[in-house]
């Protein structure tokens, strides 16, 4: 066959008509039902006939549970908005008895709470401030003073709140006045040393992260570090996971892990730990505030 020379630059041949990125919005959806046959299906037929694109899809399909999770995050029509694709999407889910949420490109409002410990809010700040984070921090809330010089000169609002056994009740009011008044979306407890009460915890659920020194349940109380020392532990990991009642026994999230020796004593081990903390502590965050974790009872399913 023989190619016959044209005239006709090849920038000429018409492109497919795409949306340009300013004209698209951008949404994720993330779900969890019983495994049936035909869901997949359902959700890219339901966004194909409203002209959405999909940018990116994972799921899991759990076997031993018989429950599929999904992630899709898509572009498309600015026409849309969560609520008005929750109501059109609404008859699928019933069909398959899906628990469901969209959501569109508002960054969550991030509260921290640290104690004397600054290495995570320090970590936090900086990921944020680069814009690595996935959330947007609001405001720092503290039993001490020790960090509002940090949190200030990165423009946060720092809130002193003290407690104490008789102000516990009164200290947790405050902190819910501060989600309110901040319209504040998660609570990340950066090495805050103080366990929140059980209506504390119930009123945040799904909603509050907490970092953890070890591989849960290790080295619980204090001077965890030179328990660890004491065992000549081998392996330093920290776990994030979400708040319950039941204290650090909430859904993981991330853990992070680093090998150390012999030769490490409390101080080094304890250096290391506050990296893996700092490490694990804001892969959850920012995995939470991207919809890229799924509650599965006592669990997590996470799309990195």
């Amino acid at each position: 066959m023989t190619l016959m020379a044209t005239d006709s630059p090849v920038s000429t041949l018409p492109k497919p008509e795409t949306l340009k990125d300013e004209q698209a919005q951008k949404f994720v959806l993330t779900l969890s039902c019983v495994e049936r046959a035909g869901i997949v299906q359902a959700v890219t037929t339901f966004l194909f006939e409203r002209g959405f694109n999909i940018e990116e899809h994972q799921q899991f399909d759990d076997g031993l549970r018989q429950t599929l999770h999904l992630r899709t995050a898509f572009s498309g029509p600015l026409s849309y908005s969560p609520e008005r694709l929750e109501e059109e999407f609404s008859a699928i889910a019933d069909r398959f008895e899906m628990k469901f949420s969209f959501h569109d490109q508002t960054k969550k409002r991030v509260l921290v709470m640290v104690s004397k410990f600054g290495h995570c809010l320090n970590d936090l700040i900086f990921r944020w401030r680069g814009g690595s984070l996935g959330g947007d921090l609001v405001v720092v809330a503290s039993n001490h003073e020790t960090h509002r010089a940090m949190a200030e000169a990165a423009g946060l609002p720092f809130v002193y709140i003290p407690v104490t056994p008789d102000t516990k009740a009164e200290a947790e009011q405050r902190l819910l006045d501060l989600v309110e008044e901040y319209n504040v979306d998660l609570v990340v407890l950066a090495r805050y040393m103080q366990v929140l009460s059980d209506d504390l915890c119930r009123a945040l659920e799904g909603r509050a992260i907490n970092i953890h020194h070890s591989f849960l349940p290790g080295f619980k109380g204090a001077r965890p570090y030179h328990q660890a020392y004491d065992r000549g532990v081998k392996l330093v990991g920290a776990t994030a996971h979400y708040v319950t009642a039941d204290l650090d026994e909430g859904p993981i999230i991330e853990q992070e892990v680093i090998r150390v020796d012999h030769s490490y004593g409390p101080t080094t081990l304890s250096t290391v730990g506050q990296d893996a903390e700092a490490l694990a502590l804001s892969r959850a965050v920012r995995w939470h505030c991207e919809h890229r974790v799924l509650l599965d009872q006592t669990s997590t399913v996470v799309f990195r």
